[in-house]
């Protein structure tokens, strides 16, 4: 049996570069290639009046895949009508209190900072298609 050696989450999104400039310019992912929807491959970063419908973002060794949902639909054959619904991403970061504070007042927060039972401090907010993200820093449990 394959092992697995990575997961990279394609999340069906509104609108591509709208969805990528959140990720990149708001929490800090670099934008690695993006696809027009006349197959054209753009690397060096996102053209003003282009159509995209698919793009690939990385934070460390974090990626994630954006992609239009007509375009979406049609590659894996399950249409995106309630992006987001139910499921969330969490990330590890270095201090969450420190990143909360950079991006606050640039993303609309679901759940402020807090301390977990589990010994973690993280937040909780919503991407621009309603995507669940959360955020954590772990202090160790006491």
């Amino acid at each position: 049996m394959q092992r697995t050696k990575d997961l990279t989450p394609n999340l069906a999104v509104e609108d591509v570069a709208a969805s990528v400039r959140f990720y990149t310019e708001v929490l800090g992912f670099e934008l690695r290639m993006a696809v027009s929807e006349d197959r054209q491959m753009a690397q060096g970063g996102l053209q003003e009046g282009v159509r995209y419908v698919w793009a690939n973002v990385m934070a460390a060794d974090v990626g994630l895949m954006l992609q239009e949902k007509a375009s979406f639909a049609g590659d894996v054959g399950l249409k995106a009508d309630r992006p987001g619904a139910a499921m969330s991403l969490y990330f590890e970061v270095d201090d969450a209190d420190a990143f909360f504070d950079e991006i606050e007042g640039r993303v609309r927060v679901h759940k402020p900072p807090a301390d977990t039972w589990y010994g973690a401090r993280e937040f909780y907010l919503l991407d621009p298609d309603g995507y669940l993200l959360g955020f954590s820093s772990i202090r160790g449990i006491e």
